[in-house]
């Protein structure tokens, strides 16, 4: 067994974004590799993470070779971007550099409403407030809250600090602490005892709001076309605060005025005046509102301003993005960049399956992730340059178009004419030369295969939803929310991000049943077994995991006693109780469960064969019956590159006929009623599709003898016999872009597949 040290290295991409700001590499897609450089805000009191912060962000940088990292260094490092729990990170931080001592940020203070995704990572401080729980920090890592007597926040107290086993505070404290984020909610991070202290009420502190709406110090405020605003200054300080000037600058300062003159606001106390908008002109409208007054820290107090002219819109970009290109093209993702465009402030990216994108977006029109226009479904919207869509699955083509736009909230001004577009193709099964030497004639098979496909990579039963569920089986949908699949009743589970188990009634469920396992329990301490993720899938958990408990899958033909969407609980031919999956899941369970079986079969002694009560032919049916389909092929990639063992029985339909899996013994007599034909197209692949300079080709058990490559139109273009090759490798380098022919002749008979060049 191998030990996986970063649960996502696979997903690093040949491309680097260099030299931007840390704002601008939070703006990039999930899997890009970025560098930044910055101030880490903590040391190894908080484990294997470094929070890096410049003057425009902060981003967290994830990895057990950052120990050395010490709080106040100055540092540049590269990693790839990854959400863990709602929190985006680098992970794996692949490389860094320490530059030398650098000038620590000072915390920036909010209000306890401020706490969000625009400030994660930073390095921030919150006044005046209390600890909800009182007593004694409870020993290790805990989560607890503080309020300001109206909204509450998460504090995560770390084991690896000098806090946890304190007492809890009592009364007004202030916090310095790092922004985080865990599942649906954000968190302050305090580093040690220090970042917690009494809370001492300044002489005069400033706070702005518009609208109602906290407005921090040098953040930008979007007027739109409202001609008033209410504007808000408050002093939470114990002295009077003295405003002594207020001032618009700026390309369209002339269409600002407001009644804040020179006054003073009293302590703990606010007024109210008016911010007022005139438009002169047509498309962006922008100024800077600037007061002075004498907080100590906070003058002057600026804010930017965006407004739209007359016309409603934003001004439309010069042009749009260019030179598309595409990475790590996989079967199951893929990632674009682009050249950005001539003043645009943001894209949206726009994709399609299976056919060209003719719709563009609306003016003064909002989209999400997730959206559709027409039939085409909104990929990325923000100011980045790169993007990866969720969903992608194997061997489908996919077409993309991309719109510079400014503007924001029904203001958006979209650059309609000559949007930049492309189409790549995700690839197939990578089967390469995995079952070299693996011969389903071979009265050895189920060892051979066991031998084969034992020895993988270990990743955690609580790493699942980092691994396949945020980075495959989570998509996108409307109004920018998300949504997963039950496997078993087929239930479209919508949801706010990040995905949280307990939030959504959903669970990992066991395929091979936790409880048929010889090693059983299993889970404390964990093994490989009870974590493997060929076997877990995605399942609500009161409506389906529960019910099917540790029932056989089998065919409901008697009374139905529980049903839930497209899943059922009933009697089968034997009068048993069984539990019966949509069809679509069927052929995944029963190959999920022969995988359990022949992984794990003699290791340390144990035999996994199948229940009595768990029919065999039933999987082998629904294994022929429900062949593998485009998506649990990608998903089965995926978990290859992250496992690093693959299953056989999706690579090849054929194995299923020769191991009964209730004695796990080789019989080469399970599929005499199948057609020789039928189990040699079953087990036909022909890989990458679409090719570029090579193709592979292959049936599994059987060697080709010859092959011929044709076009569409019966012009052989290569031709070769006399072979005996378990894997046939063809150069394709010097072949036209198109679709061809691919014919190939075994001892048992022929075969064609249609194949794409490109």
């Amino acid at each position: 067994m191998n030990k996986i040290l970063s649960i996502i290295s696979f997903l690093s991409m040949t491309i680097a974004i260099n030299g931007q700001t840390i704002a601008d590499a939070r703006n990039q897609a999930i899997g890009q590799t970025v560098t930044i450089t910055g101030v880490a805000t903590n040391g190894p009191e908080l484990g294997p993470i470094r929070y890096i912060q410049d003057g425009t962000a902060g981003l967290p940088a994830y990895g057990s070779n950052l120990s050395s990292i010490q709080r106040g260094d100055s540092v540049t490092a590269t990693g790839v971007l990854f959400e863990f729990s709602g929190l985006l990170e680098l992970s794996p931080t692949t490389s860094y550099s320490i530059l030398g001592q650098g000038t620590l940020p000072q915390p920036l203070l909010i209000p306890i409403t401020s706490a969000n995704e625009s400030l994660e990572g930073q390095l921030v401080q919150i006044d005046n407030v209390t600890f909800v729980q009182s007593g004694v920090f409870a020993n290790g890592s805990s989560t607890v809250q503080i309020t300001d007597g109206s909204n509450t926040l998460d504090v995560r107290i770390n084991g690896s600090t000098d806090i946890d086993g304190t007492a809890v505070p009592t009364g007004p404290v202030s916090i310095v602490a790092l922004l985080g984020q865990f599942n649906a909610n954000h968190q302050l991070i305090p580093r040690d005892l220090n970042d917690i202290s009494p809370y001492v009420a300044p002489a005069r502190e400033i706070n702005i709001k518009l609208g109602g709406n906290n407005v921090l110090n040098n953040e930008t405020y979007v007027v739109g076309n409202t001609p008033s605003t209410v504007l808000t200054v408050e002093n939470t300080g114990s002295e009077d605060l003295t405003i002594s000037s207020v001032s618009f600058s700026g390309t369209n300062s002339g269409d600002f005025t407001t009644d804040l003159n020179p006054t003073v606001i009293g302590p703990l106390s606010s007024q109210n005046f008016s911010l007022n908008y005139a438009a002169s002109t047509i498309g962006s409208v922008s100024a800077n509102l600037t007061i002075g007054n004498d907080d100590d820290d906070e003058n002057p107090y600026t804010i930017n301003l965006e407004a739209v002219g007359t016309d409603n819109l934003a001004t439309e970009p010069t042009s749009n993005p260019s030179a598309l290109n595409f990475t790590n093209v996989k079967p199951y993702t893929l990632s674009g960049e682009y050249s950005g465009a001539v003043n645009a402030e943001q894209y949206l990216v726009l994709w399609k399956n299976g056919s060209p994108i003719t719709e563009s977006p609306v003016d003064a029109t909002s989209y999400l992730r997730g959206d559709y226009i027409g039939d085409a479904k909104v990929a990325y919207v923000g100011s980045g340059t790169s993007f990866t869509p969720r969903g992608i699955i194997a061997n489908q083509n996919y077409y993309f178009k991309i719109f510079a736009f400014n503007g924001s909230d029904d203001f958006e001004n979209y650059k309609q004419d000559n949007p930049t577009e492309g189409q790549v193709s995700s690839l197939g099964s990578q089967i390469g030369n995995y079952y070299d030497g693996i011969s389903s004639s071979s009265p050895s098979l189920v060892s051979d295969l066991t031998d084969l496909i034992n020895p993988h990579n270990y990743i955690s039963y609580f790493l699942y939803k980092t691994t396949v569920m945020s980075q495959f089986e989570v998509k996108d949908t409307l109004n920018g929310q998300s949504y997963v699949t039950c496997c078993y009743s087929g239930e479209n589970k919508v949801f706010n991000d990040p995905f949280d188990w307990s939030d959504n009634d959903f669970s990992r469920e066991h395929t091979y049943a936790h409880s048929w396992m010889p090693t059983f329990p299993c889970n404390n301490p964990e093994q490989e077994e009870y974590a493997d993720q060929h076997n877990l899938y995605p399942a609500n958990l009161p409506n389906a995991n529960t019910p099917r408990s540790n029932l056989p899958l089998e065919d409901i033909t008697g009374s139905t006693v529980f049903t839930y969407l497209e899943g059922s609980v009933g009697y089968n031919d034997n009068n048993q109780l069984v539990y019966e999956p949509r069809e679509s899941h069927k052929g995944n369970a029963a190959r999920a469960i022969m995988y359990m079986a022949t992984c794990y079969n003699g290791i340390n002694g144990s035999n996994w064969s199948i229940p009595s009560n768990q029919g065999p032919v039933t999987l082998r049916n629904w294994h022929f019956n429900d062949l593998p389909d485009n998506y649990e092929i990608a998903r089965h990639e995926f978990i290859y590159n992250l496992q690093g063992n693959r299953n056989p029985f999706i690579d090849s339909v054929d194995f299923a006929c020769f191991i009964d899996f209730q004695q796990m013994t080789y019989d080469n007599d399970l599929c005499e009623n199948l057609g020789l034909l039928e189990i040699m197209e079953n087990n036909f692949s022909v890989f990458p599709i679409p090719a570029k300079h090579e193709i592979y080709a292959q049936i599994n058990g059987l060697n080709i003898s010859s092959f011929k490559l044709t076009n569409t139109i019966g012009k052989i273009l290569m031709e070769e016999s006399n072979l005996n090759a378990p894997v046939l490798k063809i150069n394709s380098t010097n072949i036209s872009k198109g679709t061809y022919i691919l014919s190939v002749s075994t001892e048992k008979g022929s075969l064609e597949k249609k194949i794409i060049i490109e």
